[in-house]
């Protein structure tokens, strides 16, 4: 979806049964899942049995043509339809042909199937979040999902540039414990740079302090002094200059040792004020805060700061709202042109398309 929003033609490739998402319900619009719909704007739909030679053929077809070739197979998966990167790159050595695994494609991992939360458990992740006495918990987005799309992305448009300069495609393999190890960032840094298992502490950060949710009058207020300067700046909003003065707290590194000290001093200047009222005074002294906020509210504070979040996709009643492409660009912005499509929707459009190419070859 990210690659179409930038322009590129994207046709999904769907066994006849659709995407696993299309019954990911509820929330569902108008009978199809919300899940469904948050990825697959401006794709178009073509289902195929790769048990029927003849649809095999279709793929085979879209696959010799293509620029990029995206599949989520287990590794090897594709191999007997003659659609592996071996099979696909012999044909269209132009290719950049890009898997999404689960493990990996070596002889460990290439069997185990991927899911999300399977890797949120198996990195390491489910152990760092929730409470430090509770259970483990996963978090609240399929991250490690996401996580790989984005690497593939990337990925993709290097390969494409490579291509650009040498003529010749690649194969791009992105994995989801590879993704989920690489996002853990100081966490699997603390262990494999510092020997450290880094363990749960709720909502408080491991290096930093404050730098999680405080108590206010009528509810938290997620505090951030990322730095000496912005805590220095946040005292004073507080009307408790001389705590950046006191050398229990004055540096960071003395902070996140004497947190449970500092804390109740903060708290007790916040439960004074309303979380909204202290917001406004923090934020505008230049120290980071921000309310815990719903998705619904979420959305209305990006449009309240003028984010634009939400854009229509697709005309008149087919139009589907969807949460705007993240990235701005000055001279090449993205585009909206498709809503999601239902199963084999440009199916026929697809196969006359190869057919009329075909005639002119």
């Amino acid at each position: 979806m990210l690659l179409a929003d930038l322009g590129a033609e994207v046709v999904k490739v769907e066994g006849p049964g659709g995407d696993d998402t299309r019954t990911w319900q509820p929330p569902v619009r108008e009978g199809v899942a919300t899940y469904y719909l948050g990825a697959n704007r401006n794709k178009r739909s073509i289902a195929l049995d790769l048990k029927d030679p003849a649809d095999v053929e279709v793929a085979r077809e879209l696959a010799r043509r293509a620029d990029v070739f995206v599949e989520n197979f287990k590794p090897g998966g594709l191999a007997r339809f003659g659609l592996d990167y071996e099979a696909v790159a012999a044909v269209n050595p132009r290719v950049v042909y890009a898997s999404i695994s689960g493990f990996g494609s070596g002889p460990g991992g290439a069997a185990l199937p991927g899911y999300d939360l399977i890797v949120q458990a198996i990195s390491g992740f489910m152990s760092l979040t929730g409470d430090p006495d509770g259970q483990p918990f996963r978090g609240g987005v399929a991250l490690f999902d996401v996580m790989a799309g984005l690497h593939a992305t990337i990925g993709i448009l290097s390969a494409v540039n490579h291509r650009h300069e040498t003529g010749a495609g690649q194969h791009v393999e992105v994995n989801l414990l590879s993704s989920a190890l690489s996002g853990l960032v100081n966490q699997t840094s603390a262990y494999v740079a510092g020997g450290v298992v880094p363990y749960r502490m709720g909502n408080s950060h491991p290096s930093l302090f404050p730098y999680e949710p405080l108590p206010c009058a009528d509810g938290d207020l997620i505090v951030t002094a990322g730095n000496d300067g912005q805590f220095r700046k946040l005292c004073q909003v507080l009307g408790v200059p001389e705590l950046a003065d006191d050398p229990r707290f004055g540096r960071n590194e003395d902070r996140t040792a004497n947190r449970d000290a500092l804390r109740p001093l903060l708290v007790a200047r916040l439960r004074t004020r309303t979380k909204m009222e202290w917001f406004r005074d923090i934020i505008g002294a230049g120290v980071p805060c921000g309310p815990i906020n719903t998705i619904d509210q979420g959305v209305a504070f990006a449009e309240e700061i003028g984010l634009d979040p939400v854009v229509s996709v697709g005309e008149g009643a087919a139009a589907i709202p969807s949460v705007r492409n993240p990235i701005t660009f000055s001279a090449t912005e993205a585009t909206y042109r498709l809503p999601p499509p239902a199963l084999d929707e440009h199916g026929a459009e697809i196969r006359r398309w190869l057919s009329a190419e075909e005639k002119t070859q």
